[in-house]
């Protein structure tokens, strides 16, 4: 890879690498007897600890249902899917398996397993890396698993990216640490981190995490083998300048997807919308430049993301039939009016392009579970 820019310096940091270095300094601090008395002219603050990463990665080498990250890279259609639930809301592990199903069928190459659209936020780890498994154990012989195992806890990334690769994910999704911000070059000591364990997908998407990740913070970690590319959600321009510097980027926004793909180079997209209508976005991503189409697809993916992702997805499929109208908080249903517009734009695009076989249906308020406790 031939890239003109400046690389950031490299922090050794606990967890950083996959090191089997152990060499631990540290800090002296005052006599605890003499810490009564006046400072001696020469007292220095103590400093920090400094301590190499000894950590290990709990990982395997069976090649049994290994993917390579050549094999993540060359994947074109990627689904976030979509977390169904019982009333009581526990996972509905049938309805999950059907929309599983569904996405194979129509030919979408993976899933985002507990990602945003999947609500992993809502989740808790145990019920997250089960939910990993139980995608792989079913479907990971028909369809690519990626696992969110992303967190804004460096400790809870570890951990669940290590639980996700032994249950058999064939890669990892990670976000950059939200709300606690940290700087770029905690940004790549919290990437490297992980990197090491398996295929990796960055995830950019600062209108939810507060921060960019700068291009030269991914020219960095694409030093490392396992970086498979970036989600990206900015736009068209960074698009531009990854596919250029050989960094293989997959769109994450539906409504530039098409425009991604055909005119600034992104491999695929990692959609939303294919939850609804897995064979138009795959027509989309797959068979060229088509105009018409993406325009046709322009009012759902506008009525998808009026309100935040993924309350406009779980209404939707509520209406479709083929999931529960179970929400769990704070996600609420949209309101009538748009659940009305839903069903007109089902009409207009054509039944037969939605998952399921129901009728689409207007559902009265009364219709949804609003779940806070589970």
């Amino acid at each position: 890879m031939s890239v003109a820019y400046q690389q950031m310096p490299a922090f050794n940091s606990y967890g950083s690498s996959c090191s089997t270095e152990s060499c631990f300094r540290f800090p002296r601090y005052p006599n605890p007897v003499h810490t009564h008395k006046r400072r001696s002219p020469r007292w220095r603050s103590p400093k920090a600890a400094i301590i190499p990463n000894s950590h290990l990665p709990m990982r395997s080498f069976e090649v049994k249902n290994r993917t390579s990250t050549e094999d993540i890279k060359a994947l074109r259609m990627i689904t976030a899917i979509k977390t169904p639930y019982l009333p009581d809301g526990r996972f509905d592990l049938v309805a999950y398996d059907a929309l599983v199903n569904m996405q194979i069928e129509s030919g979408a190459d993976g899933v985002i397993v507990g990602g945003t659209t999947g609500e992993g936020q809502l989740m808790g780890w145990d019920e997250h890396i089960m939910l990993i498994g139980h995608t792989v154990n079913c479907f990971g012989g028909a369809i690519k698993v990626i696992g969110n195992t992303g967190s804004n806890s460096t400790r809870e990334a570890i951990h669940a990216t290590e639980q996700g690769f032994a249950v058999g994910m064939h890669a990892a999704l990670h976000i950059n640490p939200y709300y606690g911000k940290t700087s770029l070059e905690g940004l790549v000591s919290h990437f490297e981190s992980v990197l090491c364990m398996g295929p990796t997908i960055i995830y950019n998407v600062p209108s939810r995490t507060g921060q960019d990740i700068p291009p030269r913070v991914i020219y960095t970690l694409a030093q490392s083998a396992n970086l498979a590319g970036v989600k990206e959600c900015v736009g068209h321009e960074r698009i531009d300048q990854y596919t250029k510097n050989g960094i293989v980027v997959w769109s994450g926004n539906d409504d530039q997807c098409h425009d991604s793909r055909w005119d600034h180079g992104a491999t695929g997209v990692i959609s939303v919308a294919s939850n609804l209508v897995p064979s138009l976005m795959r027509e989309l991503i797959f068979r060229g430049k088509n105009l018409s189409l993406n325009e046709k697809l322009m009012p759902l993916i506008d009525w998808l993301f009026h309100e935040p992702n993924p309350i406009g997805l779980n209404t939707a499929l509520a209406q479709l039939g083929v999931v529960r109208a179970v929400f769990r908080l704070p996600y609420v249903p949209l309101p009538l009016a748009k659940r009305v517009e839903f069903v007109n734009i089902v009409k207009e695009i054509g039944r037969e392009n939605f998952v399921g076989v129901r009728d689409v249906q207007v559902l009265e308020d009364d219709d949804f579970v609003l779940v806070g406790r589970y």
